[in-house]
């Protein structure tokens, strides 16, 4: 059975998606694609043990406290490639960013294999079920730009501000004003 619960967010409504002993989930407003459909037999449940821890998690991230993910219980769902990018990463310290290129090398090693497409590492990216928690929002394309993300870039944007990342180039590049 799956559980869903939602948390008011700085960036919007967020849905968590669980099991009952883990988080299998995590969804933004206006992300599309897979992530934004929810299959029958889902149960509204925000008194999930799972869920309450998971949404103090949450509060502390946005207060700005630096929770590390190793306190949940996650299990997101996908194969044996897609599950070592988002345990890579997981390694990414809040407040800072890579590449989807340094991405790529460290697969590459993992699977013993001399070269590893960025592209296919960012299809990896753009499958994480739980945004946020497994930090996807700190890859970034080469030189800067904010390529790749599931959810609405604004989004990607507000979390790398909130983890006080120098976004000066990056949003130099988007033309955005703050």
């Amino acid at each position: 059975m799956y559980y869903l619960s939602d948390y008011h967010s700085p960036v919007g409504r967020l849905t968590l998606v669980g099991t009952g002993a883990c988080i299998v989930g995590l969804r933004l407003a206006g992300q599309g694609g897979s992530h934004a459909e929810t299959p029958p037999g889902f149960l509204v449940d925000d008194d999930q043990a799972v869920f309450v821890k998971g949404k103090k998690w949450l509060d502390r991230y946005f207060e700005g406290r630096r929770p590390s993910p190793d306190a949940l219980t996650l299990a997101p769902d996908g194969n044996e490639f897609r599950q070592a990018v988002w345990r890579f990463l997981l390694e990414i310290p809040y407040g800072e960013t890579t590449t989807y290129g340094a991405l790529a090398l460290k697969t590459a090693q993992f699977f013993d294999k001399r070269a590893m497409s960025a592209q296919a590492v960012g299809g990896a990216i753009g499958h994480n079920p739980i945004p946020i928690i497994i930090p996807c929002h700190r890859v970034i394309g080469a030189g800067g730009n904010l390529t790749g993300y599931s959810g609405p870039i604004d989004i990607k944007i507000r979390l790398l501000k909130h983890e006080g990342v120098d976004m000066r180039s990056i949003v130099s590049r988007l033309c955005i004003a703050d």
